[in-house]
């Protein structure tokens, strides 16, 4: 009889002992390491019960987003470790200001949640940023980020978990654009701005197969003969209500709906195929295309791109691919796999933005990148600050010792051209010389430009 109690006792211990590990294991599930608080995942399903039990009990909840101010430039200055010293900090003060009935979250990074069933929102959101903004000592260095909050409130402003975080974000997207250490609440004004962006997404995705994002072309001018060489492609969305959309409309919705390399891809073909003409007459030498990082980040971009450049008729000879720093810095070795496989085709590569960042020349020396191009904010101040003339100079020189040939993008002045002409800058483009244009009228100015040049090559061939 005793054995048995006994055995009954172990079992029972046994099964105590697993539930307290299985709810040991569940809590460290729901929460996050760093701060203590419930995680993402956890905090999503809170907010669909409080929302359940709202709509139940005909209750409103509020939902607080909250995003530090300036803490990547804490992290920085004093280091990764600091940063992560404050947001375990405000972690223990979100906590310690929750009422019982509040879940206070980190969504993941600098921005953390709160669901309450406050019905003064203004004054709980001004108490977060008050609390948030108060200062801490981090490596005896006194900070204090401030924050930024936006709010949304169910039923008034949203029916489902979804809308109340998109709404929850745009209010505070909408803070973060005024500077930040204020809150801001869902109202009409971002409700229009939310109708808008829904009607737009719509509205792209049935742009692309309908062919509404076209190819645009402006010029890249050769420094020595002021002739056209060339012609970079450039997006634009010829939206049959609004007009002609710039890419920052569009692109940026684009990205975030993944329907980014579907513009590129109609893009690209459009442009080689109406641009093979201009080559195969002899009207300019290259055409390029820039490539967004996303791309690049995909093994079988350079194998894909030759596919559809070999659809077209435009020699691989005559194409340049830009990249930017930032795909070189995510993925060196992927990188330099692209740019092979692009090289041997006779596809050049050009390395966009060149002087913004500190691994351009350590690219341009492991790299086969036949092409540079000078970011615009460099150019914007050659030939009047002197300072600014000799980096740029410093620059080009550099390039030229590597063997490189050097656009310059945003010309905008004849003192620019000028100095750039004199620094022996292979090619430019921008303003001063002529903003994109469609294909109509890029085919025009190149007919026209070679008509003009006939009689002096004519004059050319007769004298030999």
């Amino acid at each position: 009889m005793s054995d048995t109690r006994n055995t009954h006792a172990e079992l029972v211990q046994r099964v105590a002992a697993l539930e307290a590990e299985r709810a040991l294991t569940l809590r460290l599930a729901q929460t996050d390491s760093l701060t203590g608080l419930v995680n993402r995942g956890a905090f999503t399903a809170a907010l669909c019960d409080r929302l359940e039990a709202a709509r139940a009990g005909g209750g409103a909840v509020a939902l607080f987003v909250v995003d530090l101010d300036r803490f990547k430039h804490l992290n920085d200055t004093l280091g990764h470790h600091a940063g992560d010293l404050l947001l375990a900090e405000l972690g223990q003060r979100l906590r310690g200001d929750c009422s019982e009935t509040e879940i206070a979250a980190r969504l993941g990074g600098d921005e953390f949640a709160i669901i309450s069933d406050v019905a003064d929102v203004a004054r709980r959101a001004q108490r977060l940023v008050n609390l948030v903004s108060q200062p801490q000592v981090i490596y005896g260095r006194q900070v204090s980020p401030g924050a930024s909050v936006g709010v949304a409130v169910y039923p008034h402003d949203a029916a489902d978990a979804s809308d109340l975080q998109r709404f929850a974000d745009m209010a505070l997207y909408r803070v973060k654009t005024k500077g930040g250490r204020r809150f801001s609440i869902f109202d009409a004004e971002l409700r229009a701005e939310s109708e808008r962006r829904r009607t737009l997404e719509e509205e792209l995705r049935r742009a692309i197969p309908a062919g509404e994002i076209e190819p645009w072309f402006q010029p890249v001018i050769d420094s020595g003969t002021g002739a056209v060489v060339g012609v970079e492609v450039l997006a634009r969305w010829n939206h049959p209500d609004q007009g002609l959309l710039a890419p920052a409309a569009f692109v940026p919705m684009a990205e975030e709906l993944g329907l980014i390399r579907a513009i590129d891809e109609a893009v690209f073909d459009a442009a080689c195929r109406r641009a093979a003409a201009w080559v195969a007459e002899g009207l300019i030498e290259l055409v390029s295309c820039n490539v967004s990082p996303r791309d690049l980040l995909d093994p079988g971009f350079s194998r894909k791109l030759i596919g559809r450049l070999d659809r077209t008729d435009l020699p691989a000879t005559a194409l340049t691919v830009e990249i930017t720093e930032t795909f070189l810095l995510q993925d060196l070795g992927l990188a330099r796999r692209h740019i092979e496989r692009l090289a041997a085709r006779g596809v050049r590569v050009a390395l966009d933005d060149f002087g913004t960042g500190y691994s351009n020349l350590r690219a341009l020396m492991h790299l086969p990148i036949q092409t540079v191009k000078l970011d615009r904010s460099l150019i914007a101040d050659v030939g009047r600050d002197a300072r600014v003339s000799k980096l740029v100079a410093s620059m080009l020189h550099a390039a030229r010792a590597l063997g490189v040939s050097i656009v310059a993008e945003g010309v905008e002045d004849e003192a620019q051209a000028l100095f750039l002409r004199s620094t022996g800058c292979d090619r430019m483009q921008g303003y001063f010389f002529a903003r994109p244009m469609c294909g109509d009228a890029m085919d025009a100015q190149l007919r026209e430009a070679a008509a003009q040049a006939e009689p002096a090559r004519a004059a050319r061939r007769a004298a030999r």
